[in-house]
């Protein structure tokens, strides 16, 4: 099964492709920090990342999206252009009939980690040692996190799996 992992976000978005076959470990096809440029406006980014939605699902023909639920923090303006982004990215998923998963920061920070309350760099830690990155160091946390994100649907769905056995 190939995925799609999304860390959404306005001004970087983390992506990342991973697939498992049967009785096989994890692979990380590709993943990047994705940044629209600062000056465009904020319809304009938004446009670029379901763009960026729409090539990634063309050219690795993923067959389900994963995203990070919404977390609501202290600043609202942010999290409510977070809320835009995560809208066309689910729309593109729609769009390409793909199934949506979404999983909230404490479940991908669980699955990953064991830990509900990990901090950036323990996720990065635990990234790098539950899957191949190929010799490559993401330079943004946003980059590990969508990989988190991508390790959490397998690990919750291993278990369903398992539990249904």
């Amino acid at each position: 099964m190939k995925i799609l992992a999304i860390d959404p976000g306005y001004d970087r978005l983390g992506v990342a492709v991973l697939e498992k076959k049967e009785g096989k470990k994890e692979e990380l096809l590709f993943s990047e920090c994705f940044s629209p440029a600062k000056n465009l406006t904020k319809e304009k980014r938004i446009f670029e990342i379901g763009q960026k939605i729409n090539e990634l699902i063309k050219r690795f023909n993923p067959s389900k999206l994963i995203i990070e639920d919404l977390f609501f923090g202290k600043n609202i303006k942010t999290a409510l252009t977070v809320a835009e982004v995560r809208g066309v990215i689910i729309y593109e998923a729609s769009k390409a009939s793909i199934g949506v998963h979404e999983f909230t920061p404490s479940q991908i920070k669980t699955a990953v980690t064991g830990n509900g309350k990990s901090d950036k760099s323990q996720i990065a830690f635990m990234v790098s040692k539950l899957i191949n990155l190929n010799g490559k160091k993401p330079k943004f946390d946003d980059e590990n996190d969508a990989i988190a994100v991508g390790l959490t649907f397998f690990a919750y769905e291993g278990n369903r799996l398992r539990e249904s056995a």
